[in-house]
C-alpha cells in the first residue's frame, strides 16, 4: 500500500500531492479551467464593506476592508483566490498544488506563491507570516498536528491579526445534514471568497460559467430517473490498493457525480470520505469507475498512472470480475477537479455525462 497522508479527515482524496474547476466566464467560451485569470486587483472601495461571514458553527467574522495579505490552507482555497485576480495578495501557502495540477491560466503565479508548509502550515509559522487573512479549507487540523505543532487558537489569531474564512463546501462537509448534489455549496465559496476580496463582479462571472457548463447537463440528464442512473465508484488509487477509500455523499466529488448523471455507489456512507474494503465494492458492482490519479506534471506521467490504475482492477481478484472492469467502463479523470471544490468541477460533471451518457451530452454541448 502507498504511503498516505491525509490533510485532515475531510480530505482523504486530497493528499500531499495536490494540497490538500465549466465556461470559466459568463461571456467566454473557454472552459473554466482556461479560463483567464483577472488581472491583480487593488483591495475594493470602502462603499463594499462591511462584508460579514460565517464559520461552520455560524460564529460571524467582520470584514471592513479587503485583505492586503492571504494565506491559504492548501490548493483549493489557492486556486480559487488566483482565478478570482488576487494572486498578487497571496503570501503563502500550505499544501502547495502538484506539479501541473493547477490550470494553466494561473499555473504560472501560482508556482510563485511561498509554501509555508508541505503539508499543514507549522502554527509558528502561520502566526508569523504577516497575513491578515487565513482561508480554511477544513475545519480542524488539530488532529494533523503531530511533528507540526497543533492548531492555533482563536486568541492566538487575534493576537497576530489574522481573520479566518472557511470554505464550506469542504470544510463544513462533514456536518453538513444531507450530501451534496449540486454545485451550490462550492459557488457560495467563490462568491464569499470574491466579497471578502472586493472581487464579486469576477466571482459572479466564475459562478455563471459553472452554472452554465454544469446546468446543461443537467438539463440534459434530468429525465432519467435515480433507479436508472448507473453506478458509479471513484477509485482512488493514489491512496493505496489494500484499502479503497470512498467518497461519500457529503464530498464534493458526490455533487459532480450526481450533477453528470450517475449514482455515487457509496452515496450513502456518513461524512465526506470513509475507508470500506473491496468486499463493499464488489457487492455494489458499479457501471463505471473513475481511475482517480493526481496530476504527475507531465501527459506521459499520467498516462503511466492510469495504466497501472487500470491494469490493478483488470488482474486484482476481488475487481476483475467487476461488471465495469468487465466492460471497460474506466474514466481517466484526474482527482484533483473531482474531489477538490473549485470552478472546474463543473468542467467534470460534463466529461463524466459525456462518457457515461454519449447519447445525451455530446461534445460542444
Amino acid at each position: 500500500m502507498r504511503s498516505r497522508v491525509l490533510c485532515g479527515v475531510a480530505a482523504a482524496v486530497a493528499l500531499l500531492a495536490t494540497g490538500c474547476g465549466s465556461d470559466g466566464g459568463a461571456t467566454s467560451g473557454a472552459t473554466s479551467g482556461d479560463a483567464s485569470p483577472a488581472a491583480p486587483t487593488a483591495p475594493a472601495a470602502a462603499a463594499a464593506f462591511p462584508v460579514k461571514v460565517t464559520d461552520c458553527a455560524g460564529k460571524e467574522t467582520v470584514f471592513d476592508a479587503a485583505p492586503k495579505k492571504i494565506v491559504t490552507s492548501n490548493a483549493s482555497s489557492l486556486e480559487m483566490l488566483l482565478q478570482l485576480g488576487v494572486g498578487d495578495r497571496v503570501i503563502g501557502t500550505g499544501f502547495p498544488p502538484g506539479k501541473g495540477s493547477l490550470p494553466a491560466a494561473v499555473a504560472d503565479q501560482g508556482a510563485k506563491v511561498p509554501v509555508l508548509g508541505d503539508m499543514v502550515i507549522p502554527k509558528e509559522k502561520l502566526l508569523g507570516s504577516g497575513a491578515d487573512l487565513y482561508v480554511e479549507t477544513f475545519a480542524d487540523m488539530g488532529g494533523m498536528g503531530g511533528g507540526m505543532g497543533s492548531t492555533p487558537t482563536d486568541q492566538e489569531y487575534r493576537a497576530a491579526g489574522i481573520k479566518r474564512v472557511f470554505l464550506h463546501s469542504t470544510a463544513c462537509a462533514a456536518m453538513a445534514q444531507g450530501p451534496q448534489q449540486d454545485l451550490s455549496g462550492v459557488e457560495a465559496d467563490i462568491m464569499r471568497l470574491g466579497q471578502v476580496t472586493g472581487t464579486s463582479a469576477k466571482a459572479d462571472e466564475l459562478v455563471a460559467g459553472m452554472e452554465k457548463t454544469a446546468g446543461a447537463v443537467k438539463t440534459a440528464v434530468a429525465g432519467i430517473a435515480a433507479d436508472k442512473r448507473p453506478g458509479y465508484f471513484f477509485f482512488d488509487f493514489d491512496a493505496g490498493t489494500k484499502q479503497p477509500i470512498a467518497v461519500c455523499g457529503k464530498q464534493v466529488a458526490n455533487a459532480v457525480i450526481t450533477l453528470a448523471g450517475a449514482r455515487n455507489v457509496f452515496a450513502d456512507c456518513d461524512g465526506d470520505f470513509k475507508p470500506v474494503s473491496w468486499e463493499e465494492v464488489v457487492g455494489r458492482n458499479p457501471d463505471w469507475i473513475q481511475l482517480g490519479v493526481r496530476n504527475k506534471g507531465s501527459e506521459a506521467e499520467n498516462t503511466k498512472a492510469f495504466d497501472e490504475a487500470e491494469k490493478f482492477l483488470r488482474e486484482f481478484p476481488a475487481t476483475k470480475g467487476l461488471k465495469a472492469v468487465q466492460e471497460g467502463h474506466f474514466l481517466r479523470i484526474g482527482s484533483e477537479v473531482t474531489t477538490i471544490a473549485g470552478t472546474r468541477n463543473a468542467d467534470t460533471v460534463q466529461q463524466i455525462a459525456r462518457t457515461v451518457h454519449p447519447d445525451l451530452v455530446k461534445d460542444g454541448q
